[in-house]
């Protein structure tokens, strides 16, 4: 296999015409004592009347759902000026090996970091600080070749032994090893000054996409962060085009220019265009959008529905200057059941809960009417791995069919939560204390009580917490959630996000199937099915994508069968911007072709400038 480009919106796109010829966002909230539940009848009549209002079907674009263009800038491009950015929370950390990425966190990430690969505008993926990427016959083998004369932040060159000399670092890491298990990852060896082989215990035709993402992709000083792994969160060292000048948590992170940064634009102008870029977590998404407004910062990025629409109207309806980089891929949002918790142990309790959850409803809480898609799957409409099959067979919202099954479990004497025939489950509904959220919330809070079979308990934390209590540190990874809004899925290659999804959560589960080892932390819902983790990782053994396709369908039929996730929409979202600050949707890769651009509101900030 020569250079890899695992194209995925062009050919594939084609191509699955022909063959189909086929966080954090969603459900959660909290009590509010001004707005009382209704009655289980008025709830049930509310459910009835939402459920025979009409629709958008899958696969049919919402009104205004429009991503915007990836094209080449025409205004000249000007250098110095600074920039402040709003993003939607803290990052867990700056550690690449060790710390759960979001959004916020990669467009952090994104500033002081390179990665080995990159996705260009096509969707497929080239290589970025590598200058080549190749494998053998059955993808076992892959053989990289780094650019040279790239330094460190603090002068130390980049070579082969560097990426060698960080996989150790990758493999004690909790985001790397997840990585790392998913992909087959064995060894990274040095066989060269510049050229790294890379070996897999399996054949992994996806691995391109391994090295695009933090985890294992993002290029880090070895010797810095083996010397204080706490502290290089504080003061991280890559090879990307901007350095860290100071770090205040919660308040402001800011980078500035890189003067030894190894990238170009395509006429050989010196990247990058800013003297700095700061980063201010503003979590709640008013005054985040106030703060664009008003001039406090000059850009801020989204993954609420409900902001774009107010963006939007601020825009067209008020003059403000802005500009939106709007973008709505595979990223879906919804939740998660953790399945190692009961009563959603139990299969039929995830399937009543979730034909009980008006997506419909959800969205226009989230104020996502005429922006966002129902999702079915974790891929959307407009995807190649989007499939009617999985669309039709997804549990559609029939909240007198999820009592009905809820019913059967409540009255089930071996019911799994151990409580006496008749008595209601308990559920905790939890996500981050954002106000469409909460909306969202309290609409399947309203729809679960009508049943008068749930008792349901609302929490919110921030998102770093949020976050902590589905990863589980202190208790194996399990996890101390158990309804928990999430986002799913993204526009990498599917393998990214399914393979550590699928893998087993537990070191029990892994040594029961005879893979003692194999644990990933990533494995939110402790769901696992051999069957499907099988499938994810045969997708991997191919570059064929009929086959690939195949495999990520029954994948996801199995979703629908299972539950172990849900949905409340895909995910639409955005970077604003003050309209001088331009280059967002212009950036390139190395070669001279336009780069991916802002997929899941993660800019890539070497090329934006402030125009006259």
């Amino acid at each position: 296999m020569g250079e890899t480009a695992m194209r995925r919106k062009g050919l594939y796109r084609a191509v699955a015409f022909l063959a189909a010829a086929g966080l954090i966002a969603g459900a959660c909230g909290g009590d509010d004592d001004s707005a009382p539940a209704d009655t289980p009848e008025e709830a049930s009549a509310e459910a009835e009347e939402a459920a025979e209002e009409p629709a958008v079907e899958a696969g049919d674009e919402a009104e205004g759902d429009v991503d915007t263009a990836i094209e080449e800038e025409e205004s000249a491009v000007n250098y110095g000026g600074s920039i402040s950015v709003g993003v939607e929370a803290e990052a867990t950390g700056l550690r690449p090996w060790e710390d759960t990425c979001s959004s916020p966190c990669y467009n952090m990430m994104n500033s002081v970091f390179d990665k080995l690969v990159e996705m260009d505008v096509s969707g497929a993926y080239v290589p970025y600080l590598a200058e080549s990427l190749t494998s053998n016959e059955d993808f076992t083998v892959w053989t990289m070749t780094l650019r040279g004369d790239v330094t460190f932040h603090n002068g130390v060159e980049l070579t082969a032994q560097s990426i060698a000399d960080m996989f150790p670092i990758q493999q004690a890491g909790s985001a790397g090893s997840s990585a790392i298990a998913a992909a087959n990852l064995v060894s990274v060896e040095a066989t060269g000054d510049l050229e790294v082989t890379y070996t897999l215990s399996e054949g992994g035709s996806a691995f391109p996409a391994t090295l695009s993402r933090a985890p294992v992709g993002m290029v880090f000083e070895p010797a810095a962060a083996a010397a204080d792994p706490e502290g290089f969160s504080m003061a991280p060292v890559g090879t990307g085009p901007f350095v860290i000048d100071s770090r205040d948590l919660d308040n402001e992170t800011t980078f500035v220019r890189n003067p030894e940064y190894w990238g170009t634009d395509p006429d050989g102008n010196p990247l990058p265009y800013l003297d700095s870029i700061s980063f201010r977590p503003i979590p709640d998404e008013g005054t985040r959008l106030d703060a664009l407004l008003s001039g406090t910062v000059n850009a801020m990025q989204t993954l609420r529905q409900g902001t774009i629409r107010d963006a939007r109207n601020a825009r067209d309806e008020d003059g403000a200057e802005i500009t939106l980089y709007e973008h709505q891929g595979n990223n879906v949002g919804g939740g998660m059941y953790n399945v190692l918790a009961p009563p959603l142990d139990d299969v039929r309790v995830r399937r009543a809960l979730t034909h009980m959850n008006s997506q419909e409803q959800v969205i226009e809480a989230l104020g996502g009417t005429g922006i966002s898609l129902p999702g079915t799957q974790w891929f959307s409409p407009d995807s190649p791995w989007w499939s009617e099959k999985v669309a039709e067979a997804w549990p559609k919202f029939d909240f007198e069919g999820g009592v009905a099954i809820l019913t059967e479990y409540v009255n089930d004497p071996e019911r799994s939560d151990g409580k006496a025939v008749g008595e209601s489950i308990d559920v905790e509904l939890s996500c981050p204390p954002d106000p469409t959220l909460i909306a969202s919330m309290q609409v399947v809070e309203q729809l679960y009580t009508a049943s008068g079979l749930v008792n349901v308990t609302m929490t919110n934390y921030d998102q770093q917490t949020h976050i902590g209590i589905a990863l589980g540190g202190e208790n194996g990874f399990v996890g101390n959630h158990s309804q928990h809004c999430w986002r799913w899925s993204s526009d990498d290659d599917p393998a990214v996000n399914l393979n550590p999804a699928l893998a087993p959560p537990t070191a029990e589960i892994a040594e029961a199937i005879g893979l003692p080892g194999v644990v990933s932390p990533l494995n939110f819902t402790n769901w696992f099915s051999p069957t499907a983790f099988q499938a994810a990782v045969a997708a991997t053994k191919t570059d064929d994508f009929a086959t690939r396709y195949g495999l990520y369908e029954s994948i996801m039929l199995e979703f629908a069968d299972q539950v172990p996730v849900y949905y409340s929409g895909h995910t639409a979202t955005a970077i604003g911007t003050e309209t001088n600050v331009l280059g967002l949707n212009s950036w390139h890769v190395p070669s001279g072709e336009l780069g991916i651009g802002f997929p899941s509101a993660e800019g890539r900030w070497a090329e934006v400038f402030i125009a006259s």
